[in-house]
């Protein structure tokens, strides 16, 4: 990386050797979920490369998010909105209700084809430089990024060779980048059948006017898009997305605030260092 980026870049960019920790792997379980399954969550509080993921996120979340702003949401609120909207002109008694899950995301997507991502997010824009940095020099440092992960678990260590770490912040962008691509095809499949298409990262949202069994055909169609990603369907006239509980009720929409069962009504200090969203 020496002939890509400036000395007081690799300043900016270093860790100090007493700051840095080997990252170790802990399961976080699902209790919302049937069997309460776990998920895998990295620790890189003090990973060597924790500065240059920040860094590599925080120049490349906003190309994301103004690039995919028709098709994703952060939040219940602005699924409403849009909802709403696509209800006035196109809700019937049959529109179906799709929720998929992408399963694994983050640890599923193949490491080159997530960089190879980032370098699309970039052409989109037509992007040579960022500041002062070039895009040859930030596809570099997020290949060294997502290929140089290393963790201990159970008193061994191990090197991560397929998706990224839970627990850094170049990762979700570099996942939202593979799926907004992925999503091309589907997205374009659904608009032209005047359907709605919506995603908060591994999460997929579709009401569209479409038979039960075409739905179903186009979904089997759609997990064999990509080796990477598998979509866990569900399809009916009712669902619960976000925080939302949504229904097709006769032709109407009808939408009320959802609660998992594991819901507990704790709230978080204004002070919190927390999404604004939230």
């Amino acid at each position: 990386l020496s002939n890509w980026i400036t000395q007081k870049q690799y300043e900016q960019l270093s860790i100090k050797s007493n700051e840095v920790e080997l990252t170790h792997l802990y399961y976080l379980p699902k209790a919302q979920k049937p069997g309460t399954p776990l998920h895998p969550i990295i620790s890189g509080l003090k990973h060597p490369t924790k500065k240059i993921s920040k860094f590599l996120d925080e120049l490349l979340r906003p190309l994301f998010n103004k690039m995919a702003s028709n098709t994703t949401v952060t939040c219940g609120t602005e699924v409403i909105k849009q909802l709403h909207e696509w209800s006035k002109r196109d809700i019937r008694q049959e529109t179906l209700i799709c929720t998929m899950d992408v399963m694994d995301l983050y640890t599923m997507i193949s490491q080159t084809e997530g960089i190879m991502s980032i370098k699309k997010l970039l052409d989109y824009f037509k992007i040579k430089k960022i500041g002062n940095i070039k895009a040859e020099a930030i596809i570099r440092l997020c290949r060294f990024v997502i290929q140089n992960n290393y963790f201990s678990y159970n008193g061994k260590y191990f090197h991560q060779v397929r998706g990224g770490a839970m627990g850094s912040p170049l990762t979700l962008t570099i996942a939202n980048c593979y799926m907004y691509f992925y999503e091309r095809d589907i997205v374009k499949q659904v608009n032209n059948s005047n359907g709605l298409y919506l995603r908060y990262i591994d999460d997929i949202f579709i009401i569209i006017n479409w038979p039960i069994q075409h739905l179903s055909k186009q979904i089997n169609r759609w997990n064999e898009l990509d080796l990477n990603i598998k979509l866990k369907a569900q399809v009916d006239h009712s669902t619960n997305f976000l925080d939302l509980y949504i229904e097709n009720k006769n032709g109407e929409l009808f939408t009320k605030v959802y609660h998992k069962p594991s819901y507990e009504p704790y709230y978080l200090p204004f002070n919190s260092v927390h999404p604004i969203h939230m």
